[in-house]
């Protein structure tokens, strides 16, 4: 688990108490219901039945409730009181703009100051994460497993800028898991493993220009697929026939046949 960059990995700073269960168990109900949730085969806002899973897994329930707590802070599931667990809702346009703002405005500086403040061990770990990333993807375990590396690689170059309020900002955001449920079924996997190879690559350098310019480019980017994705969504809501309207029924003053 240990050499494995995409496995199983909560940020430090979210402060999980540690799973009750053995973390096999565990870490079976998290890549599975992550799956789940980031190829939207739970649909955004839709119901997670901790029974099902549980037979389906053919585990008890316990470790599905101690990943859906590891979901839930990662803000991909929430909990109603009484209700039980749903999958988050879909980012909504403005709020995939301000993130991309913000992001802008911090990532690109982060890289810089990685490329000139990082360890040699960082380098190292985050060259490794990057070769791991371009391998091919296929299955919808795979896939979230990548978003999940995407969002790890992302955080190391935080912490790698020595900035821990530019380190805890990033982290904070949860936003890349998020992303990749709008881009399932899209070259987004192999599109960002390209931009990241290229952003490594100047921080292997310890070129801080070129560190945040491919930085720069991989946010842009990414905010172009992000844009696509939402433009294409929005017209296969607008093309699909809307539900047909029941027709009132009304009785006559006469109390005779509906009208």
């Amino acid at each position: 688990m240990k050499n494995n960059p995409h496995a199983f990995t909560v940020a430090p700073g979210d402060a999980i108490r540690a799973p009750a269960f053995p973390k096999s168990l565990v870490e079976t109900a998290y890549e599975h219901l992550l799956s789940l949730i980031v190829t939207m085969r739970i649909p955004p806002d839709g119901h997670i039945g901790i029974e099902g899973l549980a037979r389906e897994l053919k585990i008890s329930q316990t470790p599905i409730r101690e990943a859906l707590n590891l979901l839930e802070a990662q803000k991909l599931a929430y909990k109603i009181p009484n209700v039980g667990f749903r999958a988050a809702p879909l980012l909504k346009r403005s709020e995939i703009r301000d993130l991309f703002e913000l992001r802008l405005l911090v990532e690109p500086r982060a890289a810089a100051f990685a490329a000139q403040r990082s360890s040699d061990e960082t380098l190292a770990a985050l060259r490794d994460m990057s070769q791991a990333m371009s391998r091919s993807v296929e299955g919808d375990v795979e896939y979230a497993q990548f978003a999940e590396g995407d969002a790890r690689l992302h955080q190391l170059i935080g912490a790698a800028s020595g900035n821990r309020f530019i380190a805890e900002m990033i982290e904070s955001l949860h936003v890349h898991l998020h992303i990749f449920r709008f881009l399932y079924r899209t070259s987004a996997a192999v599109d960002a493993a390209q931009e990241h190879a290229a952003l490594v690559a100047a921080l292997l350098d310890r070129d801080p220009f070129a560190a945040e310019e491919a930085m720069r480019a991989h946010l842009i980017a990414s905010r172009g697929r992000m844009e696509r994705a939402v433009n294409a969504q929005e017209a296969a809501d607008d093309s699909r026939p809307a539900a047909p309207r029941r027709r009132r029924r009304t009785v006559g003053a006469n109390g005779g046949t509906p009208s």
